[in-house]
């Protein structure tokens, strides 16, 4: 149930590097000051004084509380969740901005220790709660509408009530995680944080080589995709050594949990049924061929090839304008855009600019990728971005910041009701992003300008539908195989190549050392089966799109309703002021259609 103080997940497809403008940078003190602040010590003291008086209070007294005495016990609950949560995400923030920093990776190491070792002493309470009879669950809702509000929450809760395990196991988890899957976790970010490649003479970190395989020159993408490969390789074993042991620790507490499958606890966590998700997975397997096999093969026309090449797939179109866009543009298209679809929605965006929520620049020991991290309800969320001045680190921009819209929407809702499942939490982002697209569409000079724009929103949907659906599938059959046993390095391999023609079509052809590229990926060390959440909100958004297309009256308002939510609806009541279901099948076709119908286009203009 704590939540707040998990890692950040990296958004995928993000870039890095350069001088575009004055690039804003984070300013922490809406945390606190510094690390050696009196209010760390005073906040870190606290919550070991709440949680040991929490646990004294509530511990085998739970199932005979009245209504206004759980309430109560309810919101102590959540001043520790607040409390707690605004300490890591600090030391979090501060880590990431310089993961190579020993003091800040001490700083954040040692508040963790901290912080589960005080929260010990909660573990209780869920297994309590998870204890009492559903009639006197309801009997309590029934008495007090102000508990009858956390509700949602409870439920969660209850929905694990099949794989609970004993208080004492469950203690014993709770204690041990600092040095289990977190410790794993930082090793991964270290190492990739470390690593060093050198292409044609330049000497880079990870995200300047993998922004090179967006470069207009076909040797320079291929001489970065081919050492990537050759440092992936140098390194693989340890990599594989990370995999194997996150997916052994997971399946040793899978089975003790009874999950009936690996992915079982992420559909769990999302609030989203199995047969749901297995109908967007089949939806997107089926939709392949008319998809990214059809655009790739297009692609490989423009640029005059018959074979594609893994250094292809994101390269730019021969007739792409080669720009860079600065900060500042960058900002005002963002914001005119959110300002496009509701004054509102630009309003709740400007405060990021003008008030360092954002860190954006490429600096030596900062995280790759990009995310948005909504720290703790009474405070705000906060942006990271590596911009790089592509217009696709635009696009990055109003993803990141559609994420930083809702969380801060959502925060009314309070520290145990504002999170939202990962499947729902990328519903603003990618609508941000379409807005933002839709507005550089309607804004095109040329019919050459329309078809770039058009093809980038097209690989991009592919990289956030097809191919995390292929990551997803990549991970049923790793942590599949890893139940069998030991996986080495080419086990790993095979299954990663296996996914990846099925994928991408016909068109591609794979050099040698791409086997190796599953290493690299932060979703499957530090959250596995989270991918899917990504395909998830484009069809969902592209279904909610089409909706506000069809001029919707009031899409406006039951939108940002359907943000203020938070975690508080689930799935179904959400999108049923829209009139959408996601557990009908047709749902996902209506948001894959809108990705054919690009392609569409895009082969019409052929004509």
């Amino acid at each position: 149930m704590l939540h707040q103080w998990s890692c950040p997940v990296f958004d995928a497809n993000a870039s890095a590097g350069g001088d575009f403008g004055d690039l804003p940078e984070w300013d922490l003190t809406d945390l606190y000051a510094a690390p050696d602040a009196p209010e760390v010590a005073r906040d870190m003291d606290w919550l070991e004084g709440a949680c040991a008086d929490f646990a004294a209070k509530y511990e085998g007294n739970l199932a005979g509380l009245e209504a206004a005495q759980m309430l109560d016990c309810v919101l102590a609950y959540e001043k520790i969740e607040a409390i707690a949560g605004r300490l890591m995400s600090y030391a979090g923030l501060r880590y990431y901005q310089n993961t190579l920093d020993p003091e800040r990776a001490k700083f954040m190491s040692d508040c963790q220790d901290r912080v589960t070792v005080a929260t010990t002493p909660l573990v209780f309470f869920s297994l309590e709660v998870n204890r009492i009879e559903d009639a006197r669950i309801e009997a309590l809702f029934a008495a007090d509408a102000d508990l009858a509000r956390f509700k949602p929450v409870f439920d969660r809760l209850r929905a694990m009530r099949p794989h609970q395990l004993s208080d004492e196991l469950e203690k014993f988890l709770h204690d041990q995680s600092t040095v289990g899957a977190s410790a794993w976790n930082k090793l991964f970010d270290e190492t990739m944080a470390g690593l060093g490649f050198e292409v044609q003479g330049e000497a880079l970190n990870l995200e300047g080589t993998l922004n090179l395989l967006t470069d207009t020159d076909r040797a320079r993408r291929e001489a970065a995709a081919r050492e990537l490969a050759q440092v992936f390789g140098t390194n693989i074993k340890l990599f594989a050594r990370v995999h194997n042991t996150l997916a052994k620790e997971k399946e040793i507490e899978d089975r003790w949990r009874k999950m009936p499958t690996a992915m079982h606890g992420r559909h769990l966590a999302n609030h989203v049924e199995p047969e749901v998700v297995e109908a967007l997975r089949n939806a997107v397997v089926a939709a392949y061929p008319k998809l990214s096999h059809r655009y790739y093969a297009l692609k490989a026309k423009w640029m005059g090839l018959d074979k594609l090449e893994v250094w292809d797939r994101n390269a730019p179109l021969p007739m792409e304008e080669k720009r860079i866009v600065g900060w500042d543009d960058a900002r005002e298209t963002v914001l005119s855009a959110y300002a496009g679809f509701d004054p509102k929605m630009a309003d709740l965006a400007q405060p990021f600019f003008e008030k360092g929520w954002i860190d954006a620049g490429v600096k030596p020991g900062k995280a790759p990728g990009a995310f948005a991290h909504p720290t703790v309800t009474d405070v705000h969320p906060y942006v990271m971005l590596n911009y790089l001045g592509k217009p696709r680190d635009v696009m990055t921009l109003a993803h990141e910041l559609g994420h930083g819209v809702h969380q801060v929407l959502a925060a009314d809702q309070g520290e145990l009701l504002s999170s939202t499942p990962l499947t729902l939490a990328e519903t603003a982002s990618v609508f941000g992003e379409m807005l933002t697209f839709r507005k550089l569409l309607d804004g095109a000079a040329s019919p050459e300008q329309k078809k770039v724009l058009l093809a980038g929103k097209v690989e991009d949907m592919i990289n956030t539908v097809v191919r995390q659906i292929a990551f997803y599938d990549f991970e049923v059959k790793l942590h599949a195989a890893r139940r069998q046993g030991e996986l080495t390095p080419d086990d790993i391999n095979d299954l990663w190549m296996s996914v990846q023609g099925e994928s991408l079509g016909p068109v591609f052809t794979f050099m040698e050392g791409y086997e190796t590229f599953w290493a690299y990926i932060p979703h499957f060390v530090h959250s596995p089966f989270y991918v899917y959440a990504y395909a998830f909100g484009d069809g969902l958004v592209n279904a909610l799109y089409a909706v506000y297309a069809e001029g919707d009256p009031g899409f406006q308002e039951k939108y940002f309703e359907m943000l203020k939510a938070g975690g508080s609806k689930h799935h179904k009541e959400l999108l049923a002021p829209f009139g959408l279901d996601a557990s009908d099948p047709a749902f996902w076709d209506k948001g894959l259609s809108m990705i054919s119908g690009f392609i569409d286009e895009l082969e019409a203009m052929e004509g």
